[in-house]
């Protein structure tokens, strides 16, 4: 018979160390898998890429075509369009292009999203009476700031919204949406 010698080369692992390793490992895993969502939680979501802009969509979700859309509305028109980061945005027709800005209809006191009253030419918020110029600067409370702007282009036939990141021209002030 031969005599079988412990190998320097092998490490020896025992039965309690290997289940120790075992143990540790899958309470390590699920307290990371665990800890993960909440994490991400508090770290905000980028709109990814440098300051892209986002395509208009209508109400169906659809892109919004330029030369459709101006056929189908007259001048002095504010539409509700989906806008950057799904926010509805007024997209307002003057004459026979749009304006190369839409309007936040997101309502700066409380976050109601507010109507366009044409025969009162402004914006008037359902929720508390806060009321915008057709501009979308504020002209009357509670609400403290004008509504967010974004630069609105045509590309290829679509209205593309991209930030709005110089000065506001209704105030002449650093654009607080930033």
């Amino acid at each position: 018979m031969t005599q079988v010698t412990a190998s320097t080369d092998v490490p020896s692992l025992g039965r309690r160390q290997f289940m120790n390793l075992l143990t540790f490992g899958a309470v390590t895993g699920t307290a990371l898998g665990a800890l993960y969502p909440v994490v991400r939680y508090f770290i905000p979501p980028t709109s990814g890429g440098s300051g892209g802009g986002a395509v208009a969509k209508d109400a169906l979700g659809n892109d919004i075509g330029v030369k459709e859309f101006l056929s189908a509305h007259k001048s002095g028109d504010h539409v509700l369009v989906q806008g950057l980061k799904g926010d509805p945005t007024y997209l307002i027709v003057d004459n026979t292009s749009l304006r190369d800005y839409g309007l936040n209809a997101v309502c700066t006191h409380l976050g109601c999203v507010v109507p366009w009253v044409a025969s009162e030419n402004k914006f008037k918020c359902p929720c508390h009476g806060s009321q915008y110029d057709s501009t979308g600067k504020v002209v009357r409370g509670p609400a403290p700031l004008s509504l967010a702007l974004a630069h609105a282009a045509v590309v290829n036939n679509k209205v593309e919204f991209s930030p709005w990141t110089e000065q506001d021209f209704r105030t002449g002030e650093e654009p607080w949406w930033t």
